[in-house]
This record gives C-alpha cells, structure tokens and sequence, in this order.
C-alpha cells in the first residue's frame, strides 16, 4: 500500500497518520472541522520534535513526514485513489456504521476500509454492505506513535486477503499485528476496562486514594502506568462508552460502569482531554495534581 485515508483527526486519527506518514506512506487525513485540522497538525509536529528529542528521527525525517499528510475536509474527493480508508471518528457505533456504509459504496471494491473502534462489533459494522469481505478492525493504541500493539480483528465477512494486506501493512509501519476474533472489547479493553472499573470502585468505597491506588499498580504489579492515570489517558468517555458495550454486549452486570466513572463523565471531567479527571493536568504545572472526591 502506498496511499492511505484517515478520517477523523481526532486524537487517534492523527496518530495513525503520524506513524503511518512516518513510515513512507502518502496519507489523507480528513476531517470536516477545520479548527481539529489545524490543530492535529500543530499536535503531529509537537509529537515528532518529542521523538527528535529521543533520537527516534530526525529534522529531515520530520519535513518528509509532514510533507507525507495531506490536511483536508473534502470527504469525496480524498478517498478515489487510496488503497486503504481507516475510520477513526468518534466511538458511536450508528455514526460508524453510517460512515462505513458511505465508504462501502463509494470506494472501488478492492479497498480495504478498516475502523479504529475499540470495542464496537466489526461484524455488526460491515452488516449490509457490499463488500463485507473487505472490513476489518484495526484498533490501535493511545499514543500510537509508542505503542507497538493493533489488534486485527476480523469480522464474521472479513476475507484471508484483507486480513493478509492489513497483518503486512501494520508491520510495515513497525507494528505486532494480533489477530483476535470479533467480540465485545475485543481482548485488549475485555481485560482492561474492568480492571479500570474496579479501579474507580475502589476508590469510590474510599479504599484508598488516586496516587495510592496506582502506585499500588505500578509498584505490586509491574504496571507502568495505574489505571487511573490510564483512564485519564484513554478518556473516561471512551472508558464509559466501551464498559456499556461490554456490559449489554454480554448481558452481565459485572461490566456495569461504577457510578463515580457516569458522574464524571456527566460533569465533562474526561481526563488529560479536558484537563480534568482523576488527576488535573494543566500546562503550567509540571506535574499533575490529585482532584478530591466527596464520596
């Protein structure tokens, strides 16, 4: 594959076109709010100086890899000639679903069109296509320019050939592929929201504190980040909207979201996103401050 279109530039969709721009390939990221554009350009730039400073790449490096993203809103037009469409909008499965149907009719047949969803039905997403063969789940992890995981997940549709071109694309941008079968969460969030859950239903019981709990993880267990922290980082939103697919995905109340997580998210309180959430993160503080609940 040489060209490829993301959309959404979001968080997520400016990290696979970071890596993937990175590693030689021609990239559309679109977007139709010009203000996310402008700003997933600044943010791309920002996160490539941080690698410069690692030693990770260099200035030239740098210039070819934004020369490789081209910034967009026209939808049509961007998504002709590309071998590859990865869907990273928000996690709302009818958006997704009407995005990807979209997509299915207006690209040629042999393009393979991925999504980003991380914990959404890759098979209930491709239902009523065309080309059911050609989808196929790519669910990259936060940040994706660190991150060496994407689990593949194929769709009950999902054809050898996708899954083959997906598994040699991933590696080629310096990715472990893993295959997973489609079902809630997939393995990575099956295993890891609520291992979170019961990290905020710890702390809702007054157990112990946010610093606490997660040293807890890290120091105990190995972890290199506690799970508050990590659900700060992935977004508690994210967090809520993956433990209610598992929970009606599964018919089982031990997937319910604990109610400190809906009344933060109900407050707008989302994490690093909103610089708010189990820490408080502001630019002019160098480290993050605990928020107090009354619990």
């Amino acid at each position: 594959m040489k060209q490829i279109a993301v959309i959404g530039a979001g968080t997520m969709g400016l990290g696979i076109a970071h890596v993937m721009a990175q590693h030689g390939l021609k990239v559309i990221l679109i977007d139709l709010n010009e203000k996310i554009l402008t700003e997933s350009k600044k943010i791309i730039s920002i996160n490539i100086d941080r690698q410069i400073r690692k030693g990770v790449i260099n200035e030239e490096q740098k210039k070819i890899t934004l020369s490789n993203i081209l910034f967009t809103k026209k939808f049509n037009e961007s998504i002709k000639n590309v071998e590859l469409v990865v869907e990273a909008i928000h996690e709302n499965f009818n958006l997704k679903k009407k995005l990807i149907k979209d997509l299915d009719s207006m690209c040629k047949s042999d393009v393979i069109i991925s999504s980003n969803t991380s914990s959404l039905s890759i098979s209930n997403l491709a239902d009523g296509t065309n080309y059911p063969d050609r989808f196929v789940g790519m669910h990259f992890m936060n940040p994706v320019p660190i991150m060496p995981l994407v689990e593949i997940v194929v769709g009950n549709n999902t054809s050898q050939k996708t899954v083959d071109s997906i598994i040699i694309l991933t590696k080629q941008i310096n990715k472990t592929p893993l295959l997973v079968k489609d079902s809630p969460g997939f393995v990575a969030n099956r295993i890891l929201l609520p291992m979170i859950n019961e990290a905020i239903e710890t702390l809702s019981q007054g157990v112990s504190d946010v610093s606490s709990i997660d040293q807890i993880m890290k120091l105990g267990m190995g972890h290199p980040m506690g799970p508050l922290r990590l659900a700060d980082l992935i977004g508690l939103d994210v967090c809520l909207s993956v433990l209610k697919v598992l929970e009606k995905g599964f018919g089982d109340k031990k997937y319910s979201p604990n109610h400190l997580l809906v009344k933060m998210v109900e407050e707008g309180n989302l994490g690093c996103k909103t610089k708010r959430g189990f820490y408080g993160y502001d630019k002019d503080v160098k480290n993050p401050y605990p928020i107090k609940f009354d619990i």
